[in-house]
């Protein structure tokens, strides 16, 4: 189905989602094994239309809202959490466009995205000023690395950011991945979210044109274009969520068809043990208020998103506390839900053909994105006197 017919022909991009993340599911064991680039599922997204869902319908995308968006993250994070996170990721990337970009840049680069169906990979990790950016007449040359760079393996084109030492500032821009003197290096190893394709990217004189450049160096970033950060995070957020559905729903499966009783239970079925039952039921206590936290601030992101130039600091800084009750309650929920759920299957369950152990490994790694202490700590502060998070690449 082409990209550009999906808010046509596809009026439930959930329905989509679900269908995706079954084919995603089939082989997600074999793959978390084997780890490296995805090449024949991230084509499988791409041939969803699900890459254009949060493309305004005037650009050719399906115009979805953000709540409609996370929810298919969170979708395919049940299945496959590595390939929801370079999905949410390609979304982040189009997010920075519209908040970043001029309204010409918007205009080029988004319907180019629904008409060559384009991917898009991140090489934006702020904390990581060894890209440099030195100006020439028509642009800037790029030099360095950038690590941690999600989706950039296989992605069509990059989002960036690069240091400019003459105003001790970073500009960000776009480049196609093919750009002469760009490297995308599939080195990323870490023992969870193995097919992210989050390696090194680097420049090695590569020319970045003027035009391509959606923030100047040491341009200040408005209200507006400080959600950014909001809407990261929130991916975070329901990826972490997302792994957490999809483990209590591993745990409860297995209980219900494989699982065997305790001989002291007394009952026949281990879903029939009260230890078992309550222990359950603590589990959903996770779930439920980081699902509840998370749609809310979907919802508040979604306004502020739409309110464009007129956010003013304050109702940014709200929506970011909303997004840090929601990453807070989902890392919790992800991290006890993948670890708990082995002490209700029992141990035939942690057998390497379910590989169940997937869920915790994957949300273990993600949560060390960026310390979830401060993100409690900027709860607190609200708690205590109102005041909201200060705006940074991460709150």
């Amino acid at each position: 189905m082409p990209a550009s017919l999906l808010h046509l022909q596809s009026p439930d991009p959930i329905s989509v989602a679900k269908k995706l993340a079954e084919r995603l599911a089939a082989t997600a064991v074999e793959r978390d094994r084997r780890g490296g680039h995805a090449l024949e599922e991230r084509e499988l997204i791409r041939q969803s239309g699900l890459l254009t869902l949060s493309i305004p319908l005037e650009f050719g995308g399906a115009g979805a809202d953000w709540p409609l968006v996370y929810a298919t993250i969170r979708i395919l994070a049940q299945a496959d959490s590595a390939l929801a996170h370079v999905y949410g990721f390609h979304h982040l990337q189009l997010a920075g466009i519209t908040l970043y970009g001029s309204a010409e840049q918007q205009r080029r680069l988004l319907m180019a995205t629904v008409r060559e169906h384009l991917f898009w990979g991140n090489a934006l990790n702020p904390l990581d000023k060894r890209t440099v950016a030195t100006a020439t007449t028509d642009g800037f040359i790029l030099d360095g690395i950038k690590s941690f760079s999600s989706g950039s393996v296989g992605a069509d084109w990059l989002t960036l950011s690069a240091w400019n030492h003459s105003v001790e500032g970073a500009l960000i821009a776009v480049l196609p991945a093919s750009t002469p003197g760009v490297t995308v290096q599939a080195d990323w190893d870490a023992f969870g979210q193995r097919q992210t394709d989050s390696g090194n990217v680097r420049f090695e004189r590569a020319h970045l044109p003027a035009d391509l450049v959606l923030q100047t160096p040491g341009q200040a970033p408005t209200a507006q274009a400080t959600l950014r950060s909001q809407v990261a995070q929130l991916i975070m957020a329901n990826l972490y969520l997302g792994i957490g559905q999809g483990a209590f729903e591993a745990a409860r499966n297995y209980t219900q068809e494989q699982a065997r009783a305790w001989f002291a239970s007394g009952v026949d079925k281990a879903a029939d043990d009260p230890l078992v039952q309550h222990r359950f039921g603590k589990l959903w206590l996770l779930l439920r208020p980081a699902e509840l936290a998370a749609d809310h601030a979907a919802v508040l992101l979604d306004r502020a998103f739409k309110q464009g130039a007129a956010l003013s600091a304050h109702e940014r800084g709200l929506v970011a506390v909303a997004v840090a009750e929601a990453k807070a309650l989902s890392h919790q929920a992800g991290i006890e839900i993948s670890s708990q759920m082995f002490e209700l299957t029992g141990a035939r369950s942690t057998s390497a053909q379910y590989g169940y152990d997937r869920f915790w490994r994957n949300v273990r790694v993600h949560t060390l994105h960026d310390p979830i202490d401060y993100k409690i700590r900027d709860l607190g502060r609200y708690a205590l006197d109102g005041s909201v998070p200060a705006p940074t690449a991460y709150s």
